[in-house]
């Protein structure tokens, strides 16, 4: 109920101002054999400035790490009421995260970009390790990562 209600009030938080519907959209990421832990992953999404507009989803339920996805950490100051009720288990080195999730029309074409933050313990983290513009040309087209992502691509 937790999870409905968060991904419910970031919807209708993108929604309203577009006055746009939302749908169903899947995000699927899988990780390389990178030989490490599981990681950490934040997905998140900014507008055309650069300025956070809300997490999607994370990946990893120890607050004490969130600070290593820097890039969403500096943006929310590592407020974890950002993605209470919206998180799961870490991901393991060559496995997938599906979610989907219902997102406002008005995210795409927009200028809105979807980022995923990385971190693996006693490795590198990855700021931004994807950063894809919402687009609905781009639906459908995997994107690579800078060092922990395989592949990532969105499906409407």
């Amino acid at each position: 109920m937790k999870s409905l209600l968060a991904t419910l009030a970031l919807t209708t938080a993108l929604t309203l101002p577009g006055l746009a519907m939302a749908g169903p959209v899947t995000l699927t990421t899988t990780l390389s054999n990178y030989g490490g832990d599981g990681a950490y992953l934040v997905l998140y999404v900014t507008d055309a400035s650069g300025a956070y507009v809300g997490s999607l989803w994370m990946a990893g339920t120890k607050s004490k790490y969130y600070e290593h996805l820097t890039d969403w950490y500096r943006a929310t100051g590592g407020d974890t009421a950002q993605v209470d009720g919206i998180t799961g288990a870490s991901v393991g080195a060559g496995r997938t995260l599906e979610i989907t999730l219902d997102l406002a029309d008005a995210l795409f074409d927009a200028g809105y970009t979807l980022h995923i933050d990385a971190s693996v313990e006693d490795m590198r983290d990855s700021p931004s390790e994807v950063a894809v513009p919402l687009t609905t040309e781009g639906a459908g087209t995997p994107v690579k990562g800078r060092r922990y992502v395989a592949s990532f691509a969105y499906a409407m």
